[in-house]
């Protein structure tokens, strides 16, 4: 399937899995924290949109610790990092629940930054992806892992109008911060 050009400005929709978490004994999922490669791989994570070009204006995070200290480790690799609304509905969100919080985003956004989890995210992306540059399309099927960033472009005049396969997949990444020494 071939992304159809639409009509309207064009809006990136940035798709960023939480970094690896840990697992303590006892610890709900929901409150689960980032394990120490997570923590190494999120400000990687923000680096590697600053060197993308694809800084948002606007992120939506879900509220799980894992994804919200993501977010803040990513985020604080900025200058000044964008308003930030933490959504309930993005911890454990399937494709519908995920398009609902992305079409409620506010007309006057061009750039959205969406921090949750799989299998939500990776099903978001080849949903919305109707094609993709280079292979980014393959990598998404083969694996979406943590720390992974998938940019989607398309033109709309509204959040609102974002459909199925009418996204173009234009990178995909996965971030990954060094030891150190």
């Amino acid at each position: 399937m071939i992304a159809r050009a639409g009509a309207g400005p064009l809006r990136r929709l940035v798709v960023l899995r939480h970094a690896k978490s840990a697992w303590p004994v006892g610890v709900p999922d929901h409150e689960r924290p980032l394990a120490p490669r997570g923590r190494r791989d999120a400000p990687a994570a923000g680096r590697a949109l600053v060197d993308a070009d694809c800084l948002p204006d606007l992120a939506v995070c879900s509220t799980a610790v894992r994804a919200r200290q993501t977010w803040e480790l990513a985020s604080a690799q900025w200058g000044t990092p964008p308003l930030v609304h933490h959504d309930a509905r993005v911890y454990a969100a399937d494709v519908p629940e995920l398009l609902d919080v992305v079409r409620e985003v506010p007309d006057h956004v061009r750039t959205l930054l969406l921090v949750g989890h799989n299998p939500g995210l990776e099903e978001l992306v080849l949903d919305l992806a109707g094609d993709a540059l280079d292979d980014a399309l393959d990598e998404v099927r083969t694996k979406f892992p943590t720390s992974a960033i998938a940019c989607l472009s398309w033109h709309g005049e509204t959040w609102a109008s974002l459909a199925p396969g009418t996204a173009l997949l234009t990178d995909m990444t996965v971030a990954r911060g060094k030891r150190e020494a």
